[in-house]
């Protein structure tokens, strides 16, 4: 802090003294304290509304930031505070825990289009605990609104008013589930015309065979491109953000073998204790395809 900054915070002090005359005369350490009131305040002014979000004790698993790079990937589908957002099966709340924040500071509104909780007791838990976690508390995320996005449900509970809709490795879900189609058709039928469709997605390499039902997790970059075309959307871009050159994408129990799940065994089975987990966390989280789509403005 220059030294007239700190002279001026001094008398600012000094000129509150003047003002009672029964208190005693400012110390050094009054004069301190004044002085570093202003350096914070100049901090947090210099920070973005982004980095205030993700700098909070409400994050959920912060850790993971190295792979996920939430402010890069945000800034690279324009996502702004004042944004209505739409995310697709939030999950665990990872981004919800960004998005939240981000958008109450600016006045935007998060809305969550999460699974049918009648489709299953894992959807209707899920549900539960999401709900807990982040809708019971908007004096942090702000009033969160819950729709559903599933095979059966007419859109994603939004028609023609959000600026963003954002689907963080859920494509291959869809294609297992054979609606695939369906999910960026109602992210388009969601947007405003002009509105972007931000998409991350573990990537296949194109010379490897894609499964049509993406068991494995890995999608290919042109498949997903595709299918938003398909749907009406233009393809505006693509980033490295979130790309991992040391996953092959071809691990024994597919995607699920790298972290955060390090599964070691087919699903359903306990954990094998002779499977060497240790090569495929050096790999850390998978390669990401990140993309952006924008429905066309209305002629």
């Amino acid at each position: 802090m220059k030294t007239t900054q700190i002279l001026m915070a001094g008398a600012a002090v000094f000129a509150l003294v003047a003002c009672e005359p029964e208190t005693s005369t400012p110390t050094n350490e009054d004069v301190k304290s004044a002085s570093e009131t202003v350096e914070t305040t100049e901090v947090e002014a210099e920070k973005s509304a982004i980095e205030l979000a993700l700098e909070g004790d409400w994050r959920v698993a912060p850790e993971r930031d190295v792979w996920r790079h939430p402010a890069e990937t945000l800034e690279f589908f324009g996502v702004e505070n004042s944004d209505t957002v739409v995310e697709i099966w939030p999950g665990g709340g990872w981004y919800t825990s960004v998005l939240g924040p981000y958008l109450k500071s600016g006045g935007g509104k998060l809305i969550a289009a999460s699974f049918d909780p009648a489709s299953s007791d894992y959807a209707k838990n899920g549900i539960e605990k999401y709900t807990e976690a982040f809708l019971s508390k908007p004096e942090i995320y702000g009033d969160i609104e819950l729709t559903v996005a599933s095979k059966e449900s007419d859109g994603l509970g939004v028609e023609g008013t959000a600026d963003v809709v954002l689907t963080f490795r859920n494509v291959h879900n869809w294609m297992g589930g054979s609606y695939a189609d369906k999910m960026f058709a109602d992210s388009f039928r969601a947007l405003k015309p002009g509105g972007i469709l931000g998409v991350v997605e573990h990537r296949l390499p194109t010379a490897a065979e894609q499964d049509p039902s993406g068991s494995g997790g890995y999608v290919q970059e042109s498949l997903v491109r595709q299918m938003a075309e398909e749907a009406g959307f233009e393809f505006v871009a693509s980033s490295e953000i979130n790309a991992n050159p040391a996953d092959t994408a071809d691990h024994p129990f597919g995607v699920w073998t790298l972290p955060p799940v390090n599964r070691s065994a087919p699903r359903g089975e306990e954990p094998a204790a002779d499977f060497d987990s240790a090569k495929y966390a050096a790999i850390g989280e998978s390669d990401r395809m990140t993309l952006k789509f924008m429905k066309p403005e209305a002629e």
